[in-house]
């Protein structure tokens, strides 16, 4: 297969598509301003072309800030684009979609990855996917947009996760994910007071969560939004460990990106050598996959803000371009299987 990637800093869609023919899925990452416009353009100029698509930052080489960006499949793939709505309610509803989809193209554990952008909700959504996904064996990668908006096929959603199903005909795909954190000290918390739905640590070992993170971190509540790029939580997850981006301050609590239940186990993390992380993940693909087509990733806006500051974000892309043909999306929040992660990159590697 191949990897099309095609982008206009100022929003021009025939600019980013002007080289692009025989489609077998894409994927648009559009600005807020231009993506219901961009979307039913799409639709117009590759009808049938299975597609979904969300607000947000792309990259292959460069970024994409405010214009628009394609990722597009070609080339010995298929793929089956469609959509889960009522996320916040009830997404098993439509499950019975994914599961006729997984039929449509005869997926399989080792050729078969999905995809989806996301509007929200999106712990119970992946764990409402991964219901089916895992009795195939099949893997997922996606993230959240912005926005609160998705589209598939040409149509636009609210309160829904719009999926592609792509299996590569030439060859195996994989996913990894990427965590530039290691564990600060011996910090142990359990969670309580918390408010799932607003993703809300009300208290940490019975004292305040604001009061715990300063007094580790001797840091005013406004240093606190800043701090979190250096210091998350992090939520012990079996083997793994699954990062908490701090969002904002709410009086005693501190409202996150993630949801944490009470009883949960958190930790405190630090930033690690983050050049040193992202060779390791590019020697451990290189040896998975001697020869790759293409490789697909989500980076974590926190990580493109940090990465930004350091001057490390165009060396990173550089470095990631060692891979071959790499391409992909910034998101508010990134899906690795049934996890939703913070701070993280998670990418598919296609053989």
């Amino acid at each position: 297969m191949r990897q099309f990637f095609g982008m206009s800093q100022s929003g021009d869609l025939m600019e980013a598509l002007s080289t692009l023919e025989n489609p077998q899925f894409i994927m648009l990452m559009s600005n807020n301003a231009q993506f219901e416009k961009h979307v039913k353009a799409l639709e117009k100029y590759y009808p049938g072309v299975p597609s979904i698509g969300c607000v947000g930052m792309s990259y292959d080489t460069r970024m994409v800030e405010e214009g628009v960006g394609v990722v597009a499949f070609l080339d010995g793939v298929s793929a089956a684009a469609n959509v889960l709505e009522e996320v916040s309610v009830m997404p098993v509803k439509y499950i019975s979609r994914l599961e006729e989809d997984l039929q449509k193209v005869n997926a399989a554990s080792e050729d078969t990855i999905c995809i989806d952008f996301c509007c929200g909700n999106d712990a119970c959504v992946l764990t409402t996917i991964n219901t089916v996904l895992r009795q195939r064996g099949i893997s997922l990668v996606g993230g959240t947009g912005d926005a609160g908006k998705v589209s598939v096929n040409g149509k636009i959603y609210q309160d829904a996760v719009v999926y592609a199903l792509v299996r590569n005909h030439n060859g195996r795909v994989k996913t990894y994910k990427e965590n530039i954190y290691r564990k600060l000290g011996n910090y142990r918390f359990i969670a309580a007071d918390t408010d799932k739905e607003n993703y809300v640590i009300g208290t940490l070992n019975g004292k305040s969560a604001k009061q715990v993170y300063q007094s580790i971190l001797h840091v005013t509540d406004e240093q606190i939004l800043t701090q979190t790029f250096q210091n998350p939580f992090g939520k012990i997850n079996g083997d793994d460990i699954c990062i908490i981006s701090i969002k904002e301050v709410q009086g005693d609590a501190l409202a996150c990106f993630r949801q944490v239940n009470d009883s949960d186990v958190l930790i405190l993390l630090q930033l690690a050598d983050y050049e040193e992380v992202v060779q390791h993940t590019i020697r451990t693909i290189c040896k998975d996959f001697p020869q790759r087509s293409a490789v697909f990733s989500v980076n974590c806006l926190f990580r493109y803000k940090l990465f930004c500051e350091r001057d490390y974000m165009q060396t990173y892309l550089q470095q990631m371009a060692e891979l071959g043909s790499h391409a992909g999306l910034v998101g508010y929040g990134e899906h690795y299987n049934n996890r939703f992660v913070n701070q993280s990159m998670t990418c598919v590697v296609f053989e």
